[in-house]
């Protein structure tokens, strides 16, 4: 079962790299909180019926409990979502790979607000991995150079958002731990999207970016029930399935098949490839996430 499990996984994170350099970006032009809106929306729709009829056995949750859930809507279904999806956007301008790899920084965040927030002990080797992390997410972005702000080097940009994304992310992930406690993982995936959907809507509604769904084509509608039907809902259910089912420490390999579909479709859809220091940055960045997700089971273990 745990084979099969880990291939739930692997599937899932190959989906979320078919979404990064190949469906998200074909949305560009419109505004990003209602991009994220209407993917929050019709995912929320798709799963209403299923557990819409469960809605009242919420009433037990306290105050903790819903702001909790309000944490990880705002922080991985808005916040995250708007940045990563802004990032992804330049995809004239950046070769997208580097933006989803930076995205494997998350464990790193992670566990430092679990630290600070949650008061969990870090050992003393985790400051070591993580500062290697870093600097392997530098080497993959910019190489040996120097990022140029006053020039708007858009690499720079979506790196920094990238950034952004994987905080909002970690946060998110913080939040779970709290909001898992009373409420299984299908319920609070609902949960997420429905109301990341009402902040998105009060995000786009004050901006005036639902004015702008007027513009949206045929093909970006598709795009986006495509999206709902694999690298959203769909991945994050078979996502769940096997992570339920395998330790962390295998999900941390098995998830690398993101960013590893992400470069190999940079390659054959864009001709895009990395330079020889940027792969040396890869490999300090994914060892460097092994070790640190090593020592998150450590932790979770003692």
């Amino acid at each position: 079962m745990g084979r099969f499990a880990s291939l739930f996984v692997i599937i899932a994170a190959a989906l979320w790299g078919v979404d990064g350099i190949i469906l998200t970006p074909q949305l560009y032009g419109l505004p990003v909180p209602l991009v994220v809106l209407i993917e929050s929306s019709i995912v929320t729709l798709f799963l209403s019926p299923i557990f819409i009829k469960d809605l009242p056995k919420l009433k037990s949750l306290d105050i903790k409990d819903w702001a909790a859930f309000a944490g990880v809507a705002l922080f991985g279904g808005a916040i995250g979502t708007m940045a990563i999806t802004k990032a992804l956007f330049y995809v004239n301008f950046v070769n997208l790979s580097i933006v989803i790899l930076i995205q494997k920084l998350q464990p790193v965040f992670a566990l430092t607000l679990a630290g600070l927030l949650l008061k969990e002990k870090l050992p003393r080797i985790f400051f070591l991995w993580a500062a290697s992390a870093v600097i392997g997410a530098y080497l993959m972005t910019f190489g040996i150079s120097t990022p140029n702000l006053a020039n708007g080097d858009k690499t720079t940009y979506a790196a920094l958002l990238s950034l952004v994304a994987a905080i909002s992310f970690s946060s998110s992930t913080v939040f779970s731990k709290r909001a898992l406690r009373n409420v299984g993982f299908k319920m609070s995936t609902y949960l997420r999207f429905l109301i990341s959907g009402f902040i998105m809507l009060i995000i786009a509604g004050t901006l005036g970016d639902i004015k702008a769904i007027s513009i949206i084509s045929v093909n970006q509608w598709l795009i986006f029930l495509l999206i709902a039907f694999t690298t959203g809902g769909a991945a994050i259910f078979l996502y769940y399935y096997g992570l339920k089912r395998i330790t962390a420490s295998v999900a941390t390999i098995c998830e690398l098949a993101f960013p590893l579909t992400a470069v190999v479709l940079e390659y054959f859809v864009r001709g895009n490839i990395l330079a020889p220091i940027q792969w040396f940055g890869v490999l300090i960045l994914i060892f460097s996430i092994i070790k640190v997700s090593g020592i998150n089971l450590i932790n979770q273990k003692n």
